[in-house]
């Protein structure tokens, strides 16, 4: 009978190392094995004119980029977007999602395409009643003092921050990523509390210097 040699290092895994994690590509719609996958953004009554106007530059993007049907109900007043068979990855679905309703917040087309561009960027709401209970002319200071003369004080915050801001009324939108909203967002909460805006803006060179020197 012939013998047979065994190598008992076959199989054994080296002492000290670990298996490589398995890798797996993003899904298609089509390997989604025909799933459609939905998303319905409302439209305020108070958008429909920048929406109208802007359409063809939402459209593009969603449509030819990021290959999502995108289309406006008009009976029920919502923009529709549906991923289709050449739809590259499902997440792309809940990129334009995203895009689409920080437009209906009222940021500028131009700034927010890059939700469609970079990943690590979100958008973050508040309202001034959850800083601070203001009523009447109290509130209108409040929302005065975040704009500033010209709308300088809220520039400024964008600048420093490299973030985009809406205030709508008592609603204030902030894009941007994670550390940099929390920074522009405390500086908004201390307008609100009262805080001058020359010491606003001392406290924020300071912060977004100690950010620059980590990066």
């Amino acid at each position: 009978m012939a013998s047979m040699e065994v190598d008992s290092s076959a199989g054994v895994r080296e002492e000290g190392k670990l298996p490589q994690k398995p890798l797996f590509a993003a899904l298609s719609a089509q390997e989604m094995e025909g799933k459609v996958e939905f998303r319905r953004i409302p439209v305020p009554p108070h958008r429909y004119s920048p929406l109208k106007k802007h359409w063809m530059e939402i459209y593009t993007p969603v449509y030819e980029h990021m290959k999502i049907d995108i289309r406006m109900n008009l009976k029920a007043r919502k923009v529709e977007l549906k991923t289709r068979k050449d739809t590259p990855e499902v997440g792309n679905l809940q990129k334009c999602a995203d895009f689409v309703h920080a437009f209906m917040m009222g940021f500028d087309v131009a700034d927010a395409v890059a939700l469609l561009r970079l990943d690590d960027l979100y958008v973050e709401s508040f309202e001034i009643q959850d800083v601070k209970t203001l009523r009447g002319e109290h509130e209108k200071r409040a929302i005065g003092r975040l704009s500033g003369k010209g709308g300088k004080t809220k520039f400024t915050i964008e600048n420093c921050t490299r973030t985009r801001i809406v205030i709508a009324d008592r609603k204030i939108h902030i894009l941007g990523s994670f550390v940099n909203i929390k920074v522009a967002r405390d500086s908004l909460c201390s307008l609100i509390l009262g805080s001058p805006a020359g010491k606003v803006y001392s406290k924020l060179r300071s912060v977004t210097a100690r950010l620059a020197e980590r990066s």
